[in-house]
């Protein structure tokens, strides 16, 4: 596979040069991702995707599944869905690339979110592909792969038109779709595909990507700063791969503050002093302190409120107090969603906690 220059053609993004540095290296990422100082700036997302279903951080059980499959070529139509960053696009190109080799450009069609997925295109584009004979040079001729991705952004009419399409050419065609919501897929074509979930990544499996991608760009970072990567990533691979770059080129030394002044989240002990000054603040001390943290370092509320509902799972308190603070603060991180004013949504947020510290004297009494 030393002919692969573009293998992220399927994400339908801008083409990045970050194989073309070392052109003689083989398949798999850890060859593929040593540092060159000398080439075209590319991102580490598609410098340190996965080439190979071995190179896949988790999901062992999916990918092994899959691999078997591709192997006894019974590979069928399948349904990925699952959270974004969690492998799922990588997990079928490293699929294509083992069907097809070199060619399997060629022997895809992709489509994206980004692309018109409308009935007409059903109709046309991809009947036309799926109805063309694929030329291979082997014993049988090999099966055609269509990619969907972001399937549930294509409209109803394309999912019932597209029924058919999978079922007339299924001998000749594979289908793949990928979504993040498995919701939106109409039963009719779940049914027509094996379904997978990639659930978030684990903070293990981050950590380890991280920790290869750190040692071949040969990086100064922090425990602190490792740790709060994976904090901040939630389980999307993509996103923590962003943070550390973005980090990279803000700061030389990535470290935990640097790291969230990098993402503009608020700083851990930021919160704790946030959480301090409304569980035992008068209410306009409490407001007008918070409200000045939230100007001088530039803290957005709805991260301020994200933050501190965590950091009342882990403070003491009778369980119909929690419930009632927990459904205020869902209800505040709701208004923010439509753009409602910060500073009387601030304002309703240290009056739940008023409440709050009021329902726990009463129950201490």
């Amino acid at each position: 596979m030393t002919e692969e220059t573009h293998p992220m053609d399927i994400d339908g993004a801008a083409q990045t040069n970050s194989f073309s540095a070392n052109p003689d290296k083989g398949k798999t990422v850890i060859l593929a991702g040593n540092p060159s100082h000398g080439g075209k700036a590319s991102l580490w997302v598609e410098k340190y995707r996965p080439q190979s279903l071995d190179d896949v951080a988790a999901h062992r059980d999916i990918v092994d599944t899959i691999d078997k499959l591709t192997t006894e070529n019974r590979l069928p139509h399948l349904l990925l869905y699952g959270p974004p960053g969690t492998g799922k696009t990588s997990t079928i190109l490293a699929v294509a690339r083992k069907l097809y080799g070199p060619q399997y450009h060629n022997m895809i069609l992709e489509l994206n979110a980004s692309d018109d997925r409308g009935i007409d295109v059903v109709r046309q584009q991809i009947q036309d592909f799926a109805s063309t004979q694929s030329l291979s040079f082997g014993v049988k001729p090999s099966v055609k792969l269509v990619l969907l991705d972001e399937a549930d952004a294509m409209t109803k009419d394309a999912q019932f038109a597209l029924r058919r399409v999978i079922e007339k050419y299924t001998k000749s065609t594979r289908f793949a779709l990928i979504c993040n919501h498995v919701n939106k897929i109409i039963p009719a074509l779940q049914s027509r595909c094996t379904r997978f979930r990639f659930a978030p990544l684990d903070a293990v499996h981050v950590t380890e990507r991280l920790k290869h991608v750190i040692n071949a760009e040969r990086l100064d970072v922090q425990d602190s700063g490792l740790s709060a990567l994976v904090r901040l990533s939630n389980g999307d691979m993509r996103k923590a791969l962003n943070i550390l770059q973005s980090t990279h080129m803000a700061s030389q030394q990535i470290t935990e503050e640097a790291v969230y002044l990098c993402t503009g989240n608020p700083l851990p002990k930021d919160i704790e002093q946030i959480s301090y000054w409304l569980l035992n603040e008068q209410y306009s001390e409490s407001f007008k302190r918070i409200n000045d943290m939230k100007t001088r370092k530039g803290l957005a509320l709805v991260d301020i409120v994200r933050e501190v509902t965590m950091f009342v799972f882990k403070i003491k308190m009778p369980p119909a107090v929690r419930v009632q603070l927990v459904n205020d603060l869902a209800d505040i991180e709701y208004r923010l969603s439509f753009g409602c004013n910060d500073k009387l949504q601030l304002g309703s947020v240290v009056a739940s906690f008023t409440r709050a510290r009021s329902a726990l004297v009463a129950a201490a009494a």
